[in-house]
């Protein structure tokens, strides 16, 4: 059963998260777990120290080494998995990367918090993951995403296998939009090919329109996607429509 060990200042936080939905339907299965280590209980002060403020000055606070290597030292993991630091300046993080962290038994996540980690906890490190271009307040939100994002993967946690191989990014590309009953809401109709009953239609409709979003609001993803000759021909076709207009 994959597992994730979650370092985190704030475990009532993960433990929240991860006891609801698909992700909590995945432990109480017994497909995943989800453990966490709160850094404070491995202090040996008497007040339970886990930060302190940075050498050459500047301001804030950062979290001392010694916690976080006593927390990582109690985790009985399997030799040679993935311990991931979230931080900003880490590799950004994507569906390729939750695909291939799926395949783990277990992964280990330490979330930073105040102006960040002593540097000398990256020894220990194997993976600095990113959400993106911004700052959060802490590395849980950041934790849980990864937790999410690869949890599903693991079979048995999400239900249909199939609704994972129609999902956005599985070949590079967004998903088609989806409709549901009624068929006229606010005079706005669900498309007819989607009533249609014909597969074949539905399909084809469902790629083009996935590849249109795609090119729409994400133009980087074309250059990397797996796309068949039939796709690269509609792209062109679309391309040159923006062009038009």
């Amino acid at each position: 059963m994959p597992t994730f060990h979650v370092i985190t200042l704030f475990p009532e936080l993960v433990s929240l998260y991860c006891g609801t939905s698909i992700i909590g339907r995945g432990q109480t299965a017994q497909r995943i777990d989800v453990k966490t280590y709160n850094p404070r209980d491995f202090c040996q002060d008497k007040y339970k120290k886990v930060d302190d403020t940075p050498y050459g000055g500047g301001a804030g606070m950062v979290m001392k080494p010694e916690p976080i290597y006593a927390a990582f030292e109690s985790i009985k993991r399997s030799q040679n998995s993935p311990v991931i630091l979230t931080s900003p300046r880490g590799r950004p993080f994507n569906q390729k990367e939750a695909e291939q962290l799926s395949a783990n038994e277990d992964i280990t996540i330490i979330c930073g918090r105040y102006e960040g980690v002593d540097e000398r906890v990256l020894a220990i490190v194997t993976d600095e993951i990113s959400m993106g271009d911004f700052i959060l307040t802490g590395g849980e939100l950041a934790a849980l995403i990864i937790v999410d994002a690869v949890g599903r993967l693991v079979p048995g946690v999400l239900g249909k296998s199939s609704s994972l191989s129609e999902e956005s990014f599985v070949d590079g590309i967004f998903e088609a939009p989806q409709y549901t009953k009624p068929p006229i809401f606010k005079d706005m109709e669900v498309p007819e090919v989607l009533r249609s009953g014909d597969h074949r239609a539905i399909a084809n409709w469902r790629r083009r329109e996935g590849l249109r979003l795609t090119l729409e609001r994400r133009p980087d993803l074309i250059k990397t996607a797996t796309l068949t000759k039939e796709d690269k021909i509609y792209i062109e076709q679309l391309r040159a429509q923006q062009h038009e207009s």
